[in-house]
């Protein structure tokens, strides 16, 4: 039985042809034995050999009941607006990312990516790009001692880079412009020079 809205609630889903197949058959069967037990997959599966015998003519009533369905659901879309709480289904708004942001620090993985991917993709050109980051994935398993150590430091070295820049950027006040790349600490500290005079 179909559910009745509540005040503003959200519009009950529109029900397919199969859906409303399975319903009438549920009710019919219901009638027939009504002290059954019925075990809703084996119910389910049986609907499902049915439904594929049927003729689109024995189809139709059901088609005929979902578009009827559809049509009451985008009726009462339109006028339906979710309330405050209320979580919104659907695709999710992708958040915008300031392009005045520090860009993230990189793993110790992601350093030994930078310098193996020129060698993988030279000693095997025809490989696609995932199985290059297969390749990566092993010969990253097989580093050991001081070579791992070296891009572990590198990626402490870059992590420190990145929480630094970051504290700057979240002093800053939003809306006010990044200095534009390529301009060196030096402009910079002759800027503040000039400024001190």
């Amino acid at each position: 039985m179909p559910r009745v809205a509540k005040g503003d609630a959200k519009p009950r889903g529109r029900m397919t042809a199969y859906a409303y197949f399975v319903q009438i058959c549920r009710e019919e069967h219901k009638k027939k034995h009504p002290e059954e037990n019925v075990v809703f997959a084996e119910f389910s599966k049986k609907c499902a050999e049915r439904w594929k015998t049927m003729s689109d003519k024995e189809k139709s009533r059901f088609h005929e009941m979902a578009d009827k369905d559809k049509k009451r659901y985008d009726t009462e879309m339109l006028t339906y607006t979710p309330s405050k709480g209320e979580k919104v289904r659907g695709k999710k708004r992708k958040h915008m990312k300031d392009p005045n942001a520090p860009k993230r620090s990189l793993s110790a993985f992601f350093m030994f990516c930078k310098d193996e991917r020129p060698k993988v993709k030279a000693a095997h050109p025809e490989y696609t790009v995932g199985d290059i980051a297969k390749e990566l994935g092993k010969r990253w398993a097989e580093v050991e001692g001081p070579d791992k150590a070296k891009f572990e430091a590198q990626a402490e070295k870059d992590k420190a880079r990145y929480d630094r820049e970051m504290t700057e950027y979240k002093k800053k006040p939003k809306g006010v412009p990044a200095p534009v790349k390529g301009e060196s600490e030096e402009d910079e500290e002759d800027e503040e020079d000039e400024e001190d005079e």
